[in-house]
């Protein structure tokens, strides 16, 4: 199976490249950057072979497949494959091109972000048993599966970037964190590593507690996986975490295709 899968985040576009469920690029690119959107899409969609069915010999055998938290990108995204492409593409969520492939235990299923669904069935595809999935982004996102498969709910709270600025805008002297690092020594000596120290030290320990409150909750120590663009800065301090994974979200997308495929047969 052959498919180009575009996670259309709250920063950027990660557009993988799967030929024969085989990863073979994952590019990531500004959400606002169009055309480094359409450049890379364009290369690798002419990675996609031919199909030796189809009567017209010059369409490709290969699936556009999209799962967005932002709606204006998602139609910019549309419109550059449409123009670039002449394809279309397929979206995942509730009432779209391709349905979530998992239960979700939850108020309101329309109002959670189709990434963590895309993240979380990735792991517990891989797992098979009850799993957190902690995705460190602008936004961290910490979600629990049951052992059943079912989607049970989260936590959310804000990434590096929202908390550093927040800090500087709501006070009167604070300087503004540019990028958050994995501290030299526990405590700043100074302003900014005071702030850096701060922030870093609440992933890592937002991301223990919960873990450990979900377990009490589910009554075993779930397999906990942590993706993200943030992911490598906190790393080495979540020893008490099992995996680390990139681009979780993209290889989500191409198993809930693969499983929406697979149930049409």
């Amino acid at each position: 199976m052959n498919i180009v899968a575009i996670d259309i985040g709250n920063t950027n576009v990660t557009i993988g490249l799967f030929i024969d469920d085989i990863e073979r690029a994952i590019e990531k690119v500004g959400g606002g950057d169009s055309v480094k959107q359409a450049e890379v899409l364009k290369t690798l969609w002419e990675k996609v072979p031919f199909s030796e069915a189809a009567k017209d010999k010059t369409k490709r055998n290969g699936v556009i497949v999209v799962a967005s938290v932002k709606s204006e990108w998602t139609e910019n995204v549309r419109q550059i494959v449409k123009d670039n492409l002449n394809e279309k593409i397929l979206e995942v969520g509730l009432e779209k091109d391709v349905p979530l492939p998992m239960k979700l235990d939850v108020d309101d299923p329309k109002k959670v972000g189709v990434d963590r669904i895309m993240c979380a069935f990735a792991a517990y595809s891989v797992v098979g048993d009850a799993t957190i999935i902690a995705d460190f982004g602008t936004a961290v996102t910490i979600d629990l599966v049951g052992a059943d498969g079912v989607f049970l709910g989260g936590t959310i709270l804000p990434g590096f970037d929202p908390s550093a600025e927040a800090l500087h805008k709501y006070t009167a002297v604070l300087p503004r964190v540019d990028k958050v690092k994995q501290p030299k020594k526990p405590f700043g000596r100074n302003t900014e590593d005071a702030i850096n120290n701060g922030l870093y030290y609440s992933a890592v320990g937002a991301l223990e507690t919960i873990s450990r409150v979900y377990s009490e909750y589910v009554g075993t120590w779930p397999q906990t996986i942590v993706t993200g663009g943030n992911m490598k800065i906190i790393k080495d301090d979540c020893d008490f975490a099992d995996s680390f994974v990139t681009d979780l979200a993209v290889r989500g997308i191409v198993l809930t295709y693969k499983k929406f495929i697979e149930e049409k047969i």
